[in-house]
């Protein structure tokens, strides 16, 4: 994306969104790409909020925290709205991630695509499992997990994502604390404690199955 305005300074106060704002903005990123591949210039913002799968008061109202990008009868400029959002999320420069524990999991999101487009790359693949190391998976090879704090030290690693077993992801949180990692993607099925100041978004996809599940028995005893 080409940048249309230069990027916030030191000067400009950091906007408050909230949460549910901030998680609704990457939907947003992901229907203007979408847009803007099938050479879409231009957009309403009924055809965005249909295109990212929420109403358009609600859309209007979350871009109103980033600034007024829309321009009355003609719409918003896909691009340009593309570059903002990315600019928000912090998704215009390239955060290095690094990922511990390798085993199907771990291989599946080393090997994911859409990293590298999002502006995430991979700089490091660790697991205990010395049987592992010298693994190449996606062109990264595994290293030791022992490794994990001149990894962040060179790289200047800020983002860890955990995609080891349950029983090791506290350990695996703590190491990853202590040497200098403020952002952590937990994919391990366990709650882990974080001191302040410290983010941690969990995906436990297990989880998400059940609800299905939830939904598709209460519509057959609603039949």
């Amino acid at each position: 994306m080409t940048a249309r305005t230069p990027s916030r300074t030191l000067g400009e106060s950091v906007r408050d969104i909230p949460e549910a704002t901030v998680a609704r903005l990457p939907v947003y990123l992901r229907a203007l790409n979408t847009l803007a591949e099938a050479d879409t210039r231009t957009c309403s913002s009924e055809e965005l909020a249909t295109a990212a799968g929420v109403n358009s008061a609600k859309l209007r109202k979350d871009l109103s925290y980033l600034g007024s990008y829309g321009t009355r009868g003609v719409g918003y400029d896909v691009d340009y709205l593309r570059y903002q959002i990315a600019r928000e999320i912090g998704v215009t420069q390239d955060w290095p991630v690094v990922i511990v524990g390798i085993g199907n999991l771990g291989h599946a999101l080393a090997n994911y695509s859409g990293f590298r487009s999002r502006g995430f790359r991979v700089v490091a693949l660790l697991d205990a499992d010395d049987t592992r190391h010298g693994e190449v998976v996606a062109g990264v090879d595994v290293r030791a997990f022992d490794d994990l704090e001149e990894i962040v030290t060179t790289h200047g690693v800020a983002i860890g994502v955990i995609a080891a077993p349950a029983a090791a992801a506290q350990d695996v949180a703590d190491r990853m604390v202590a040497c200098g990692i403020t952002s952590i993607l937990n994919f391990a099925p366990s709650v882990i404690s974080v001191p302040d100041g410290v983010d941690v978004r969990k995906v436990d996809l297990s989880i998400e199955l059940q609800i299905l599940a939830y939904h598709e028995q209460r519509k057959a005893q609603l039949s």
